[in-house]
Parts: C-alpha cells; structure tokens; sequence
C-alpha cells in the first residue's frame, strides 16, 4: 500500500551522493566562508561598538570559532558539516541581534539556506533549519527587540516567528526540489555512464583483439581475455604490474620501447616490433597500435594499445620472399634474385666475373630417363656447383638446364672457377639407383658496373652459346668480336619492345609469301611473315628480331599478333586464298595459354573453316620444346587446323618425326631444292620423302624454288605445290591481295 509518507519519501532527496573530492572541495568552501563571516562580523562589531558605545557579543565568537575550528580538523563527513550549520546559524542570529532585529539582516539566512544546500545533506541542513526556527522563536519571544525590528513584530513574536519560519522554510523547500531534481539527473547520467561503460567492458573484455590499458608510469591497468590468452596471464593480476614485468620483451634490445615513444608523442602510433618470450624465447611479431589519452588539461592521463600478433603472416610473407628469391627445385637463387643481387654485386670495387652454363644435350636426358630423373639431375647439378664455386659467390637457376655463377675477382679468377666447375663435372651424377655423366658449356664474361648488369650476363650467355657452337664441354671467354653481336641483340630488343608498344599493324606488318600448286601454277596458300618498321622508316627483315624476341619470351606477344592478322586477312580474302600458313616458335608452343588463345581466335570466325588455318613447327621446336610435342600437337589438330613440318630435312631424324608427329603438311627444306636438276642424289631422297608422305597421307611443299630448272624436276617428281622467289617474294598484303585479284580473273 502506497501511503503519503512513502511518495513524500520517494521525491525528497536521498542526500548524500557526491563524491569524496566534491565534498571536499564544497566543505573547504563553507569552512573558509564561515570563518570569513566571523571576521566581518567581529569587524563590524567593533565599528559599531566605536561609533555607539556598545560592546561587541562575546558570544559570538566563542559559538562561531569552536565551530570553524571543528569544522576544519574532525574527520568525516556529518560532525564537520554539522558545526558549520551551527555556525552558520550563530552568525546569522549574531548580526541579526547587531542590527537589533533589522529586516534586512534576517535575509543571511535565505542566504545560508542556499549555500548549506551545497552539502546536499540532510544533517547540516536540518540543523540550520532548526536553529533557525529556534531562533526566531524563542529569541522572538524573550528578547524581541534584538529579533524583530519594528513595533508589530516586538508586538506580536510567535507571529512573526511563524512568519520568518515560513519564509525560511519556503526558500529551504526550493533548495530542496533543486536538489532533488539535480539527483534525478545525476542518476540517468550515471545509469547513462553506467550502460556506456558496460557496453565497452563487454566490447573491450569479448574482442579477440589482444587490448590493455597502461597509466603514464608504465602500471598494467587493465588487460582483456585476449591479452590475458595471448602472454599466458592469470585473471587476477599482481598489484603495481609493470610493463616490464610482462612475459615479453624486444628482441632488440637497444630499439627504443614503445611505450616509452608513446609517452613523449601526441595522438596515435602503429609499429610492428619484434618480440621475444622471456619463458621459452620464442620469437614474436607484433602490430601494435597506441593512443594516448590526455585530459582537459592536455596532461597523459592513459595509454589505450591493442596488439596484432602477426607471426603467422610474417612468417608466410618470409616464407613467400624466400620462395621469389629461390629456385624451387633447386634452392638456388632466382633469376630476379639473381638480378638484384648481381647490381649489388657490381656496386663494389672489383670487377665480377659472370659464367653462365648450360646442359649440353640435357633434352635428351629428360626424354630418356624422364622428368623425374631430369629434375634429380638437375638437384645434384645445382648441390655440385654451389659446392664448387667460392664462398660468397652468388649461384642462380635462370630456368631449364640453364645456371649462371657471379664472383668478384679478377678474369684471372674467374677463368679458374670455370675451369673448376669443368673439372668438378667430369665425375657421374648420382641419379636414382645409377650415374650419369653430363656435360656443361660455360660462357664467362666480366662487369664493372650495375648498368652492365643485364650487358655482363647477355655477354656470358653469348659465350655459352659459342662453347656449344664449338662442341661442348668447355669454356668460352667473351671476345671483343662478340661484343657487337651482344650490342646488336641488345638494340634488337629495344627495337621489338618499343615496335610492341606502338601500333603493331604499323610497327610490326604482316607480308604474305605465295604457295603455288605444281599442277596449275595458281596460288594457292600463303605463308605470313612479320616484318618490323622502325621509327625512322625502314623495314627489317624477321632475322633482325626474332631471336631477340625467342630468347626474351617477347615472342608469345609477337606470334599472338601474326596469327591474329594472319587469320583476318584470311577471312577477308576468302575463297581467293586457299589456306594461310603461320609459323609458331617452340616458346609459343610451350605456352599453356597458346591453344586456348588459338581457340578463342577460330571462334571469333566462325564461318572460317579451321583447315584453311596451317601452323608451321620446325625440327628445333619439336626438338627444344618443353612440353609433350605430339599431345599439344594433336590437341591443335581437335581445333581442327592442319599441321606443317617447316625446313624437313635439317634436323637428325626427320624420317622419324614423320612417323612421331600428327602432321599434315611437310615442307621440304631449301637446301634438298637448289640446284635439283643438276644432282640425282637429292632427286632420289626428294623422290623418297614424297613416297613417304604420300603413304602417310601427307602433303608436301617445295621451300626455297629459285631457279626454272629446280621447279621443273620437282613437277617431273609430283611435287605438289612449291614456295620461292620464283613465283613471287613477300609481299605486302594490299599487293598480295591485288595478286589474288587478278589471278581469279585470269581464271
């Protein structure tokens, strides 16, 4: 049952509720002002004692000193509070009685009302408020003409004490509601704070992000589950926890600490530091985020940080570099690794030697013995010069059987670890169960510099190639009469890159060289061959570029362009063309990417028979190929385009790769053509090649047909069809497309 005395007890203040420091600094405030009213009023009693004859109440300051005294010295809240209440009220009644009962002297109560509300307690307040009634009353009624100063109020003392009392008391009730409705404020805010502060002790205890908070002297304030899981910490921490007291510590000892950076910065700090576990030594890494928290005042009042532990990824990221800078099948360097540590290398003071080696013969290794046995070969060869060379020296695989070794010293020292290298691999390998005896071309050549980085290492390349030319097995030194071959394939592919770059109809034209049946003399295919315009105008022949583009992997770019315009000109010719020829480069057919961009290419024609499309392999591509030649091949054929051996007859078993290769076309070199007439001896084996092809379905065509007499004998031997400048050299394709022309019209 709600009575009258619960709902008054429910809207009046509860009192009490300020904080120590709040108190504190209220009570030193009404302390000093009630020892200030002791000195006014002594003061102006002693005026008025001068000025009239009277004398100053001694009273006054034996009630109203004990009380400041009091006030000042006892502890707690209430006692102290109480006395000033009490001197309050003294003082009030002393100047009152001073100014025998004047009006105006009875407002310090109102005033003593307002500011004993400061305490916000009911203890103090009802003492004034008591005394105050006391006052008035019984001082009223015994003394009246020191309490009220006119005649009514001298007259009639209770009235007016109920009078003063009231009045007291409706200024009292006023302070009384402000001070309830302060409290009722008070607490949303504090329910507000209170919901606030919940809601980040669960988002800072439940994050899974490792948090702590520090005070500027380094004390461990407060920690999450995280941070507690993340260094192995109890629940409860020790008193007075130091940051240096936390399990870790920098791996680095003389790196400055980050707390110690945070305390001298302003705002925020990120920093990844390495770590160390004191208990076991594990190494950490660790993102830390820091932001300080200062005051009004702009004084550090916390250090808020939050810790990634990023090991993981730091070790997957080393582990990531490490596999870019090494070979995986060797563990050697990488070709970029190699690259950037080679510019290194030449920054010093000594020249560096460079000797780049091959496998002499090693494709005959991995078709023989098969990929398997190839890779363990190619492990013990990269175990066998990394044994071999010095320490220090830098030992790379570029890719295949190719390796390149770089040492500083002078040529003198780089011939000898060549010969070294020679000299270490004249004994077997150790392959599977057997040996296997292997030999290696070595190229050597020397730098000065980092700009003649690539210059050093295309030179020792060059040699190698002459050490193969020359048989194998050897070192070739870099000669000045190289250099301009190194100098020309340097400018070759800056010409291809830059020609590229610009616009390939123009920088890289397709021209079309006539195939004629024997038959009838018309065209009937064509071969395209890329041309480049330089800058200047000129136009150079496939010979000046083509190797630059095979050994820089810039013939992929290349040879995509020459079937894509091959193709075009194939559809816009239609009918008055037979079939186009193209040639692909064994890097091109080594590119998993090749067949479907072929795929992609048909499609985009599909009223283009795929058969009218030949693709062009020599005898070095099936022979240095990396893939498996007749599968790729005849998946070239599902698409359903033809296949040409190119230059048959120059490699060391063509006979056997027309028994091997799914092909279609075999184009006789041109060395089997010139001068036929004259030599029954290539008659016979020309004879031969089209009895064989005949039997495996295939076609043949003459390459290379200069002379009348050449072309005769071939159309005595049924010859299909033939290539040369005797029907035509390359041409453009607006001045092959007007051949096409006027050839359907003689028709």
């Amino acid at each position: 049952m709600v009575t009258g005395a619960n709902v008054l007890q429910r809207w009046l203040p509860t009192g009490g509720g300020l904080r120590d420091e709040d108190w504190a600094g209220r009570h030193r405030l009404m302390t000093r002002l009630l020892a200030g009213c002791l000195v006014a009023l002594t003061f102006y009693g002693a005026l008025r004692d001068e000025l009239s004859g009277g004398s100053l109440p001694t009273w006054l300051v034996l009630l109203v000193l004990p009380c400041v005294l009091a006030a000042a010295l006892l502890p707690g809240r209430r006692l102290p509070s109480i006395f000033v209440a009490f001197g309050f009220t003294v003082a009030c009644a002393a100047f009152v009685a001073m100014t025998h009962g004047q009006t105006e002297a009875h407002f310090t109560f109102f005033i003593a009302v307002a500011a004993l509300a400061l305490y916000r307690d009911w203890a103090p307040f009802g003492v004034f408020l008591a005394g105050t009634t006391a006052h008035h009353a019984i001082f009223g009624i015994f003394d009246a003409g020191l309490t009220y100063g006119h005649h009514s109020a001298q007259k009639h003392p209770l009235f007016w004490a109920v009078v003063h009392g009231v009045a007291v008391l409706l200024a009292a009730t006023f302070q009384v509601v402000a001070w309830r409705l302060t409290e009722a404020e008070e607490r949303r805010a504090q329910e507000n704070l209170d919901e606030s502060e919940a809601q980040l002790t669960v988002a800072f205890e439940e994050t899974p992000v490792p948090m702590a908070i520090f005070s500027p002297d380094g004390r461990v304030l407060r920690i999450n589950k995280a941070y507690r899981a993340w260094l192995r910490l109890p629940e409860e921490l020790p008193a007075g926890l130091l940051v240096t007291d936390l399990p870790i510590e920098l791996a680095d000892p003389a790196a400055p600490r980050l707390f110690d950076q945070l305390t001298v910065q302003d705002g925020s700090s990120i920093n990844v530091r390495q770590y160390r576990r004191k208990d076991t030594g594990e190494t950490l890494w660790v993102e830390v985020h820091g932001t300080n928290l200062h005051d009004r005042h702009g004084n550090l009042r916390l250090i808020f940080v939050h810790c990634l532990d990023v090991t993981a990824s730091r070790r997957h990221q080393e582990e990531l570099q490490d596999q870019v800078r090494h070979d995986a099948l060797t563990g050697l360097l990488s070709r970029s690794a190699f690259e950037d540590d080679l510019a290194v290398l030449l920054a010093g003071a000594e020249p560096v030697n460079v000797i780049y080696l091959d496998v002499d013969r090693f494709k005959s290794v991995n078709d023989g013995s098969g990929h398997a046995a190839g890779d363990e070969l190619l492990r013990g060869l990269a175990t066998r010069l990394a044994a071999t060379v010095p320490a220090g020296a830098l030992v790379a695989r570029l890719g295949g059987d190719e390796f390149v070794v770089a040492l500083s010293g002078s040529p003198r020292t780089g011939t000898r670890v060549g010969q070294a290298i020679l000299a270490a691999f004249a004994e077997p390998l150790e392959v599977g169960d057997g040996h296997l005896q292997v030999a290696v071309s070595l190229g050597l050549a020397a730098g000065e510099s980092p700009e003649q980085a690539d210059e050093t290492v295309l030179a020792a390349d060059t040699a190698m190639y002459a050490a193969k030319r020359a048989g194998g097995n050897r070192l070739q030194i870099f000669s000045d009469d190289m250099r301009v071959r190194v100098r020309e394939r340097i400018a070759a592919e800056a010409r291809l890159r830059e020609a590229l770059a610009g616009d390939l109809s123009e920088t890289l034209p397709i021209w079309f060289q006539p195939i004629v049946a024997a038959g009838t003399g018309f065209v009937v295919g064509a071969e395209a061959l890329v041309r480049m315009r330089t800058p200047q105008g000129e136009l150079l022949s496939p010979f000046h570029f083509i190797p630059a583009a095979e050994e820089t992997g810039m013939i992929v770019p290349l040879g995509e362009h020459v079937l894509r315009l091959a193709v075009r000109h194939l559809v816009e010719w239609g009918e008055h063309l037979g079939y186009m020829s193209v040639n692909v480069s064994p890097r091109q057919l080594a590119e998993p990417d090749f067949v479907p961009m072929l795929a992609d290419l048909l499609a985009a024609y599909p009223a283009l028979d795929p058969s009218r499309l030949v693709i062009e392999i020599t005898e070095t591509a099936l022979l240095s190929s990396s893939v498996d030649v007749r599968e790729r091949l005849e998946t070239l054929k599902s698409l359903g385009v033809r296949i040409a051996l190119d230059d048959f007859g120059t490699g060391y078993s063509s006979l056997t790769w027309l028994q091997s290769v799914p092909a279609d076309v075999v184009k006789l070199d041109r060395s089997f053509v010139a001068g036929l007439a004259a030599d029954p001896r290539k008659a016979s084996i020309i004879q031969a090649v089209l009895w064989l092809a005949r039997s495996l379905s295939m076609s043949v065509i003459a390459e290379g047909v200069e002379d009348p007499a050449d072309w005769d004998a071939l159309r005595e031997l049924d010859c299909p069809s033939g290539q040369g400048y005797l029907f035509g050299k390359p041409a453009p394709a607006a001045e092959f497309g007007d051949r096409l022309t006027k050839t359907l019209q003689q028709v």
